[in-house]
């Protein structure tokens, strides 16, 4: 049986605008927030660079653990970053993808496009 593993993360631009999520697939993620793949919070503020995460093998406890950074203040969450990440350096830098020219697909994108073509035509 393969354990698989989830992701609880935190996004910043440049001017450290900050944004939490959890995923089983960090990377990939990273490249959606990077590449803006999925319009929102982080395509608008231009969040883009991975700056702390956290992984483990239960979604339901990694869920648990993102609601309670978004309920914390800015300042908690900038102490838990810089207690990882001191420099606020891009964590993804180096990474498979981190260099990814062509757009990653997002499977529920791509059923929302084509349910709205069906429904137009």
């Amino acid at each position: 049986m393969h354990m698989k593993t989830y992701y609880v993360y935190i996004m910043a631009s440049k001017s450290r605008t900050l944004y939490t999520g959890v995923t089983n697939n960090l990377e990939v993620r990273v490249v959606q927030h990077r590449e803006k793949l999925r319009k929102g919070f982080t395509a608008r503020y231009n969040i883009n660079r991975l700056v702390y995460y956290e992984a483990g093998g239960n979604i339901e406890a990694m869920i648990a653990r993102e609601k309670q950074i978004k309920a914390w203040g800015r300042m908690k969450k900038i102490a838990l970053i810089e207690s990882m990440n001191r420099d606020w350096k891009d964590l993804s830098d180096g990474w498979p993808g981190s260099a990814v020219t062509k757009p990653v697909k997002d499977r529920r994108t791509e059923r929302d496009s084509s349910a709205r073509m069906t429904a137009s035509e």
